[in-house]
């Protein structure tokens, strides 16, 4: 196993996926508590077409992709916050348009590009080059600190709009900056996963977290904890069963999920109760009979 890692091309492939694997789920569990956990889905679309654009302007599919996803999240903001459709639609108008301009401008594209798109589609993390890990790194490192700074912020605007907002907090300018972020992260992340995989590391570990955490800080750390190590363990097992990465990384992460929801129930079956937990009744006291 050890020997795999004996490459400088694995060792930067590894690298890429931890940093996401970290990444990613530090703006996931603010998505999945504002209930837009499919919002990954929908800017993955777009991103599409920020690929295929980038072929057809011959720049760097990268940067026209963070550029277009991020004006796609600003756009689902603006429509969702604004009232003038609700979060579903908004995602659903995501979907539609990303697939479609995708679809339209790859047309426009020559044939040859077609398995450079598949790349963006499924992952490509073993062509992962010195530059690009400096991307993915610098991208990343950015996010999930800026993540971690506004945690309580974030958090506050997720629990409850009205309140946050009533309390001071910049409500608009934190929504615009999660749904940027989560652009970002959706960017960088296709190289791991690939943009039909991409939500799922957004998602899979913070609902897993769930299962066994409670408060916000908690489920956010034990999130990112999770991503890294499926993130790990996803890349070591694709590289020695020679599959995608991708897939490897999603399916233990969906696969630990299973696990760990089958698990809780029965381990609090089979927990001892404590004994100050069992509230025992006690006995009504018995007058004494009067002759």
């Amino acid at each position: 196993m050890i020997g795999i890692f004996t490459y400088d091309f694995m060792i930067r492939a590894l690298a890429g996926a931890l940093i996401i694997g970290l990444c990613a789920p530090s703006v996931g569990v603010f998505l999945v508590q504002k209930r837009l956990a499919l919002i990954g889905d929908g800017l993955g679309h777009v991103a599409l077409t920020g690929v295929a654009l980038g072929f057809l302007t011959n720049l760097s599919p990268l940067w026209t992709t963070i550029v277009v996803t991020a004006l796609g999240a600003v756009a689902v903001e603006f429509i969702r916050s604004k009232g003038k459709a609700s979060g579903d639609v908004a995602l659903a108008l995501l979907f539609y348009g990303g697939i479609a301009g995708g679809v339209f401008i790859t047309a426009m594209v020559s044939s040859k590009t077609t398995a450079s798109l598949n790349q963006f589609l499924f992952g490509s993390l073993m062509t992962t080059s010195g530059s690009d890990l400096v991307v993915i790194g610098v991208l990343g490192g950015a996010v999930t600190l800026l993540m971690l700074a506004l945690s309580p912020w974030l958090a506050a605007v997720c629990h409850d709009e009205e309140h946050a907002r009533v309390s001071g907090l910049p409500v608009q300018v934190l929504n615009l900056l999660l749904a940027i972020t989560a652009a970002l992260t959706v960017s960088v992340a296709m190289r791991a996963v690939g943009l039909l995989l991409v939500s799922a590391l957004l998602v899979v570990p913070v609902v897993t977290a769930q299962q066994f955490t409670r408060g916000f800080a908690a489920t956010m750390y034990a999130a990112m904890a999770l991503g890294l190590a499926t993130a790990a363990g996803g890349f070591t097992t694709a590289g020695l069963l020679d599959v995608p990465p991708g897939a490897a990384i999603v399916l233990l992460a969906v696969g630990l999920f299973v696990v760990i929801a089958i698990a809780r129930p029965v381990v609090r079956a089979l927990r001892p109760k404590h004994p100050g937990d069992v509230s025992v009744k006690q006995p009504e006291p018995v007058e004494a009979e009067v002759a």
